[in-house]
């Protein structure tokens, strides 16, 4: 996702100045439900005035609320009866106005008939796994959601969680049976009868089943409330989205890969809130004594405010726990040996590594390439003794430089984009200046945005891993490179196809002081432009069609943005002016060949393209027999077939991997850092699609005047 954000500031400022003078006059609604509608109106307000593509508010646009958000309310028909839905159609035609009005009659009547089931239904699935389950019935079990009507009953209703529980056993039973057949020779494998292993998964389910229910029960109403708004704002497009406030805070985490707090992974072991993991280099790793395995019975905040933990879930624990940099948290643990203890941490700055630009070089000699995997385009918003993601690359690149690497591969594989100006400023690093990206508003022209910094960090040859999961930010970027023909773009034939950027409105912003009670209210990503290459054409629905295409199991499956519903449609408009890339460039028509010609005799590729048609045929298959026997049978059936593609992905030859001098002090500093390391660098080995951009790295360096 495109996020603008610092790149418009005065846009930024004007946008919440209007919201705010907007609701400086907000009527009084009931003390109840006054917060619920306070935010249905903010989001009414930005989406009427703000959007990039205002939606006429009418019963069309009534009844797709409707549909859309009872489909988000009970996904797969478990919860609802043909009943609840009759009774809610009086709705249909009337949710414009109560948006208009921010009325939520609507949700509040669907809401309520949705807990009265859940209630019912909770009774269902302990009552149903606690008797031996008939596997000799032949019936079936329809996966397809989209194919299933809602029961007609409570009492059928029932029954699809009777056929849904046992599907799930006769799964866990397969496994069994599957794993004591293998291991037949062991005479130390614990030999279950049939009867026993029913009872085994029925046990297994019901675990599940309670750690599932106990998650939904703590849900709070602005959960479902954040469900239905964005029933609402979907209809405008895929990527404008209501995140209530514990959401927004998730948000900022996965644009930045950092949080404010003490660092430690935490995991629900029955009453107890454990520690799963401590991040190393977080506060709490430099405090020292919280420990893998201690147990966290109380909370205690700088204030003296003390929560007790026993008994509350993780998701609730963690609001606790987070805090601002500098402020200091108490927790109280009880150790592996049963002893307490009061550890107080001072709150910081915690970086999640797996977000962040980290380089290596593949091969060796005169054929040393660097590689750089950047996960996603974060951005900076702590300030300057954090990540940003250009830095890092900037960072990256030098490191490679200085190792003598020939080429460069960056790799934008699943890359789901991010910052709109950290992409700007990345691509920056590969050309001297020029345009890198045009944005659109509604009824506006067409505004460049380029690198004007002048001066390249790496003027060498440059490869772009993508695949179907690159989007946005990362179209932006390999858009860019191949319009510039500044390098080779390798992966899908196409991108994911999202081509619109969004803003984050914070919501507590746009009202005045009256409201200081009702806050937080959480934020709107809002789409308000939408972006083009610099030739002229957009991602949107098409995507960026690879240089060189690899194939991947989704290259027969419809998939992307033009499958999404509500999406905004594709168009052009005029090219910017900018100046091609002139080293090397002649060479490319013929590395593209030779790469082709590669993967068209490489057994591996083959079987990745025979793989997605089997994929696409399988996809038909939704209905699932529940006799033991049958169901057996189309499972051994599956396995088979799946068995002759394994290991297709990875590379008949090994890659040379090896860490750049630079790192290796800190990689060295800990075994959990020489681990990961290693992880790593097992599956680069092997990775058959960065063997083939490597040889086309290669190819490049070799035709290349600087």
């Amino acid at each position: 996702m495109s996020v603008l954000k610092n790149l418009n500031r005065y846009r930024i400022i004007i946008l919440v100045a209007a919201i705010g003078l907007g609701l400086a006059f907000y009527p009084p609604v009931p003390k109840a439900d006054e917060k619920d509608k306070l935010i249905m109106n903010i989001i009414y307000q930005v989406l009427r005035t703000n959007h990039f593509s205002p939606q006429s508010l009418d019963d069309d646009f009534s009844g797709k609320v409707y549909d859309g958000f009872l489909e988000n309310l009970d996904y797969n028909k478990r919860f609802l009866i043909q009943e609840d839905v009759d009774q809610l159609e009086s709705y249909r035609l009337k949710i414009d106005d109560e948006i208009r009005s921010s009325d939520l009659s609507f949700f509040d009547d669907a809401f309520s008939r949705y807990q009265k089931r859940y209630t019912e239904v909770k009774g269902f699935y302990k009552e149903i796994l606690a008797q031996p389950m008939d596997l000799e019935v032949e019936e079936s079990l329809e996966t397809d959601d989209d194919k299933l009507s809602y029961a007609s009953s409570m009492e059928e209703l029932k029954d699809r969680w009777r056929q849904y529980l046992k599907y799930r056993i006769l799964l866990r039973m397969d496994d069994m049976m599957t794993d004591q057949e293998n291991d037949s020779t062991d005479s130390e494998t614990e030999v279950l009868t049939l009867a026993q292993m029913e009872e085994k998964a029925r046990s297994k389910e019901l675990e599940m089943h309670d750690d599932w229910f106990n998650s939904l029960d703590d849900l709070e109403r602005i959960d479902w409330v954040s469900t239905y708004m964005n029933a609402i704002t979907a209809l405008y497009d895929p990527h404008t989205q209501y995140f209530p406030p514990e959401k927004k805070e998730d948000f900022e985490i996965n644009m930045t890969g950092q949080l404010q707090g003490i660092g430690a992974q935490l995991q629900q072991k029955g009453d107890y809130v454990t520690i799963s993991k401590v991040i190393v280099g977080s506060p709490c790793w430099k405090q020292g004594d919280l420990e893998v395995g201690d147990k966290i019975l109380k909370v205690e905040q700088e204030d003296g405010e003390v929560v007790d933990l026993v008994g509350i879930s993780v998701r609730k624990a963690v609001k606790h726990i987070r805090g601002p940099k500098g402020t200091v948290v108490k927790l109280t643990v009880r150790k592996l040996d049963g002893s307490k203890m009061d550890i107080p941490i001072t709150r910081d700055i915690v970086e999640l590594e797996s977000t962040f630009a980290k380089s290596t070089v593949i091969g060796e000699g005169e054929d040393k390439v660097g590689y750089i995997r950047l996960p996603k385009f974060y951005v900076n918003f702590y300030g300057d003794e954090n990540h940003d993601c250009a830095e890092d690359v900037a960072k990256e690149l030098e490191k490679l430089k200085a190792e003598g690497v020939k080429s460069v591969v960056l790799d934008l594989r699943n890359n789901g984009g991010g910052s709109l100006q950290g992409v700007i400023d990345i691509v920056g690093l590969f050309i001297d200046k020029g345009p890198v990206v045009q944005v659109k508003a509604s009824g506006q022209r067409p505004k460049v945005l380029s690198d004007s910094k002048g001066g390249v960090v790496y003027d060498g040859p440059l490869v772009v891993m993508v695949n179907k999961f690159s989007a946005s930010a990362s179209e932006i970027f390999a858009a860019a490179i191949q319009d510039y023909k500044r390098g080779i773009i390798i992966g899908s034939n196409s991108t994911f196809g999202k081509g619109t950027v969004q803003n984050v409105v914070d919501m507590d912003r746009t009202v005045n002081l009256a409201y200081n009670d009702l806050k937080p209210l959480g934020a709107l990503k809002l789409t308000i432009q939408k972006y083009y290459r610099i030739n002229g054409g957009t991602p949107q629905l098409k995507g960026v069609q690879a240089d060189i295409v690899t194939p991947d199991n989704y290259m027969y499956i419809p998939y992307g943005e033009k499958e999404q519903d509500y999406a905004l449609p594709y168009d052009e408009i005029e090219p910017a002016d900018y100046d091609l890339w002139k080293p090397g460039v002649s060479a490319y028509p013929g590395i593209i060949a030779r790469s082709k010609s590669r993967m068209d005799t490489n057994s591996h590729f083959a079987m990745i393209e025979e793989y997605a048609r089997w994929i696409k045929e399988e996809q038909e298959h939704t209905l699932i027999p529940l006799k033991l026997e049958d169901f057996r049978k189309y499972q051994e059936d599956y396995r088979a077939e799946a068995k002759q593609y394994q290991g297709m992905r990875k590379s008949q030859t090994e890659l040379t991997v090896s860490s750049n001098k630079a790192d290796l002090a800190e990689i060295n500093s800990s075994e959990e850092n020489l681990e990961k390391r290693d992880n790593w660098h097992k599956g680069l080995k092997k990775d058959l699609y960065l063997s083939e951009a490597y040889l086309v790295a290669l190819d490049l360096s070799a035709n290349y005047t600087p």
